[in-house]
């Protein structure tokens, strides 16, 4: 697989800086409510998208999850719909240990999950909304892979970015990546400089309000 420099830059931003990015682009991205559920890293990488939908009289072809890792490539995220659904789960622990042997990235789930203990154990990263003991089987099926979905009020298609960590989850469309890094990269570089200032001494009062702190978020400034 190509080295996806995109992907090792975001990696180095937290998803806060990335957000900060995306809003002075004038885009949109940050999710609410997703976290992590164990204490893994930050993650980056591209988007492999899945749907899930109540099961009803369906029989499912296929058990949930398995396609979407068969779809990854190692340092891909699986990015999962389920409506924001915590009554039962989109992910379990045999997934997490199957995507972590294939060197899946990690998942973010709008909803719930479960096997929690299992996926801290296989080292899979998991972000959801939830985790709960019970069955997704009956509950909930399969309905696409790799096609747009709806990620917490956010429009993912297959190939976004995702940068997930312990503040949340974000998304950054494919087509302006390149100017969301360099972005942050700015101001991660402005923020590090008046961290630097804090730890020298200087009055907070000073570096925030005196350093062109607000000017350099805001849509437009700050370049």
């Amino acid at each position: 697989m190509a080295r996806d420099v995109i992907v090792e830059r975001l990696g180095r931003l937290d998803t806060c800086t990335v957000s900060d990015a995306l809003e002075k682009l004038g885009l949109g991205g940050a999710t609410l409510g997703i976290r992590p559920q164990w204490p893994c890293g930050r993650i980056a990488g591209r988007a492999v998208t899945m749907k899930l939908k109540p099961q009803g009289a369906e029989t499912p072809k296929r058990h949930l999850g398995t396609e979407a890792i068969e779809a990854a490539d190692p340092g891909d995220v699986i990015v999962a719909e389920l409506s924001g659904r915590t009554d039962v789960p989109a992910w379990g622990g045999l997934l997490s240990l199957a995507a972590a042997t294939k060197g899946i990235a990690g998942i973010v789930i709008d909803g719930a999950c479960r096997d929690i203990d299992d996926s801290r154990a296989a080292g899979f990263p998991v972000f959801a909304r939830a985790v709960v003991p019970i069955t997704a089987r009956g509950r909930i099926v399969q309905d696409s892979v790799n096609a747009e979905i709806e990620f917490a009020g956010v429009k993912v298609h297959p190939g976004d970015y995702v940068v997930a960590d312990g503040s949340g989850t974000v998304i950054v469309p494919q087509e302006r990546a390149a100017e969301v890094v360099a972005a942050g990269e700015a101001i991660s570089a402005r923020e590090e400089e008046m961290a630097a200032a804090v730890r020298a001494g200087r009055s907070i009062v000073e570096i925030m309000e005196g350093g062109g702190y607000e000017s350099m978020l805001k849509p437009g400034k700050g370049d």
